[in-house]
């Protein structure tokens, strides 16, 4: 009965490319089909759909749909009213089918599945599916989702490929001594005739290694992204003449430590760089198997639509492209650079506002100037000989907040790519040294030097963010190196140290005041004075307290009931 509707939709659906089908934002949608298959471990009867992201290229075209468990089953059962049926439950916060938002994907204890009930699901598959195979009904099996793919193509550009084929011998391969095989250069590019090695006599027509009789040589040269997969082996060796590259050399410099791509490389392209590695290895030509060893995908930068407004990723079509060359032009390199690593964590899709390109044109406006109003200052004093005994308070927290920004930029640099969280940092220092500039007439010589040696070192730490205003101001400060010759500049445990620190006061884990405290307070000490507080005395009346928990220097939790 549902024939007519079921073929409209499939017929719809053929229009639709798979990877479209299966892009997680993609809309779900289907048909039921009239039927019901019988769901062999209990017998309970299942209402068989037809759907647009369950695709056939992969495993056997079907799928057994668990809303409860599966966010793209659970929209789907939403979105057509199929009953959602829990049998994986989360043992910290019972799960309720009528109340769900979302589907439940963690792992969890196995109910309403007969004798399974109270399994562990993970540790329970093995025996689900040996269950199975007991039955007749299953069996264990490992789906592969990678499939055979051509690399060859029918044209000229290309790395042509090294085989002949002769009548007698079939397919061989070209001798070593006659590599590279060299693209003709005489070829005639009509479009009408194809691939124009194929009609290049001179290239086609050879003779065969093994036998010596007439042969044709291949015609078809390598995809573009086979030679891809294996480039970083070239650049150790890029002037080599007689191979690829040298094994002694690419076993020294390589494998590539990071590797930093976009979404679209994450799989194919480091897939099969994989396998060409992989090759190279079982044939001796490298002693590594892998060859980078950490991956970092950044991120998409998106765009609000001129034609509806959707936020998407920046392309033509959609009219949200950003000319960089125009921003260049009006606020400078250094300035463009500054705002689309501070626009947000580097990993993750960020929203390119055309007014947030001023925050960071400001900022660096403003640093030029306060250059400029304290060449005075900054030329007369180096960073080698800053005293805190001879510190005055203002004074002492600066050079305190110069090192921690040194030590928390580092963390940010090499623990991650936070290079927006580093900006951040180095906005927060110069709003400290704003607070604190010495009067060009102060006889404070060390109030000076603390200024100076922090400029220095803001624009040692500015200068891989913005290295040109970096290095041009460098040079205005009166230091005669290039900014790129200076070392990065190292913590001063000792300015780190506090006398005082303010840590936040909570009550069942909610905030209710601040206090501050010596730094390093002893346990015993800290309760008494906590619990004493007047802050928290109407929180902890009439309540007798369970637990005081502590972060040292941080925070005091109270827990009371």
């Amino acid at each position: 009965e549902q024939e007519k509707e079921v073929q409209a939709f499939v017929n719809k659906q053929l229009m639709i490319s798979a990877v479209e089908r299966s892009d997680d934002s993609a809309k779900k949608e289907g048909v039921f089909t009239g039927f019901h298959v019988t769901n062999p471990y209990n017998d309970e009867k299942i209402p068989l759909w037809v759907t647009n992201y369950v695709l056939m290229e992969y495993g056997t075209g079907a799928v057994m749909a668990v809303p409860a468990h599966d966010q793209r089953d659970f929209e789907f059962a939403k979105k057509y009213n199929i009953p959602i049926k829990i049998v994986i439950q989360n043992p910290e916060e019972p799960l309720n089918a009528e109340t769900m938002s979302e589907a439940y994907i963690e792992n969890g204890i196995m109910i309403d599945s007969g004798p399974f009930d109270g399994r562990n699901n993970r540790e329970a598959i093995k025996d689900l599916t040996q269950y199975a195979k007991d039955e007749n009904f299953g069996d264990f099996t490992v789906n592969f989702r990678i499939r055979d793919w051509l690399i060859s193509r029918q044209r000229y550009w290309g790395a042509p490929i090294p085989i002949i084929h002769c009548p007698a011998c079939g397919v061989v391969p070209v001798p070593e001594k006659d590599l590279p095989v060299q693209l003709p250069e005489d070829v005639d590019f009509a479009l009408e005739r194809g691939n124009p090695l194929a009609s290049h006599e001179g290239f086609v027509n050879t003779t065969c290694p093994e036998c010596g009789k007439a042969a044709k040589r291949e015609t078809d040269t390598l995809a573009q992204w086979l030679c891809s997969c294996w480039y970083f082996l070239r650049y150790i060796n890029p002037r080599m003449a007689k191979q690829a590259f040298d094994k002694e050399d690419v076993d020294n410099w390589l494998p590539v430590d990071q590797y930093i791509g976009g979404i679209e490389h994450a799989v194919l392209h480091l897939l099969y760089s994989r396998f060409i590695v992989k090759v190279l290895h079982d044939a001796g030509h490298c002693k590594f198997t892998e060859p980078f060893g950490a991956l970092f995908t950044q991120g998409m930068i998106c765009k609000k639509s001129d034609s509806d407004g959707q936020l998407r990723k920046m392309s033509k079509s959609k009219g949200n492209v950003v000319s960089p060359d125009a921003l260049i032009e009006h606020y400078g390199a250094d300035t463009l650079r500054l705002y689309t690593l501070f626009i947000g964590p580097p990993e993750k899709d960020a929203e390119w506002n055309d007014q947030g390109i001023e925050g960071s044109s400001r900022f660096l406006r403003r640093l030029w100037r306060r250059v400029y109003e304290n060449k005075d200052i900054l030329s007369q004093h180096t960073s080698d000989k800053c005293d805190t005994s001879q510190m005055s308070n203002p004074v002492r927290d600066l050079y305190r907040k110069l090192h921690e920004t040194i030590e928390q930029i580092t963390l940010s640099i090499e623990s991650g790519f936070r290079f927006n969280s580093a900006i951040a940092h180095i906005m927060e220092l110069f709003n400290a040294m704003d607070n604190c500039v010495p009067e060009k007439n102060s006889s404070d010589e060390e109030h000076k030097r603390v200024y100076s040696t922090s400029m220095e070192t803001l624009l040692i730490l500015l200068s891989p963010f913005a290295p040109h205003i970096a290095e041009e101001l460098w040079q205005e400060t009166g230091r005669n190196e290039s900014l790129l010759t200076t070392s990065w500049p190292k913590v001063d445990t000792n300015a780190l140290t506090r006398e005082e620190v303010e840590i936040v006061l909570q009550v069942n884990g909610k905030v209710r005041g601040r206090k501050t405290i010596p730094a390093d307070m002893p346990k015993e000490e800290l309760e008494k004075l906590v619990i004493d507080d007047t802050q928290l005395t109407k929180y902890l009346e009439d309540k007798t307290i369970r637990k005081i928990i502590i972060i040292p220097d941080k925070l005091v939790n109270i827990v009371a009931s």
